[in-house]
């Protein structure tokens, strides 16, 4: 009896075990990451050793370079100081970015996607960021390979010098036609998201909402208006005695 009870728990099928749905951070995580770290460090020796430092001659205060670049990691902000008032693109503009991040757990309130990646559930929050993070590192690339003396364009192909065409003037149109166009764009930015994704709207609530579509057209101001400063040297958009836009 106990031997023809051993064959039939021999002949049943052994079923896998279900994989857990969640792991603990430590060490499951936490040891992925250092080895992924260690291995990023022999790479950058290894690139290192290789591939010296482009570092430049000593600095002199009686012949300054042109064009002064900032550090890489500057280049972008630099750079939108080409397109925004020094007050915007200096001031305002981090701040934005700096507050934008920190309010992302308060609007973001969506229990999708903790633990586990996944665009599919979240979309919208993945492409959002995504577009913010690529846009930031064109500018740095512009500021890096696209501009020269006195902070000219130069396509990377072209060789820098100081004999250039001089750029056409930068022009802004009558604040009468500035303020509706600049107006109808965060209204209408406002309102038209709202009513096209209604369940959306009334998933976040007014107050996210109206956060969360801040932060975006001011994101896609800033590139709507490089693109008008790059496409038809337009200085500002609403040009006032008191503050420019």
């Amino acid at each position: 009896m106990a031997n023809a009870e051993a064959s039939a728990q021999e002949t049943e099928p052994k079923t896998a075990k279900p994989k857990p749905e969640q792991v603990h951070t430590w060490p499951n995580l936490v040891a992925m990451e250092f080895l992924c770290g260690l291995l990023f460090l022999v790479i950058i020796l290894l690139y290192s050793y290789y591939v010296d430092a482009p570092l430049r001659e000593l600095a002199n205060p009686g012949e300054p370079e042109n064009p002064a670049k900032a550090p890489w990691y500057f280049l972008g902000l630099q750079e939108v100081l080409v397109y925004f008032d020094p007050w915007y693109a200096g001031v305002v503009l981090p701040s934005f970015i700096i507050f934008g991040l920190m309010f992302i757990p308060y609007i973001d309130n969506n229990p999708k996607g903790i633990g586990y990646y996944t665009f599919a559930e979240r979309k919208f929050s993945v492409s959002f960021f995504v577009f913010g993070f690529i846009y930031w590192y064109v500018l740095i690339i512009i500021g890096v390979y696209c501009r020269g003396p006195f902070w000219a364009w130069f396509w990377p192909w072209e060789q820098w010098s100081l004999d250039f065409a001089t750029p056409a003037p930068l022009w802004s149109p009558h604040w009468a036609l500035g303020l509706p166009l600049f107006l109808a764009f965060f209204v209408g930015g406002m309102y038209y998201p709202a009513k096209r994704w209604r369940s959306w709207y009334e998933e976040l609530g007014p107050v996210r909402y109206s956060i969360t579509m801040f932060f975006l057209l001011v994101m896609l101001g800033t590139i709507l208006k490089s693109i008008l400063r790059l496409g038809l040297n337009m200085k500002y958009v609403l040009e006032t005695p008191w503050i420019n836009f």
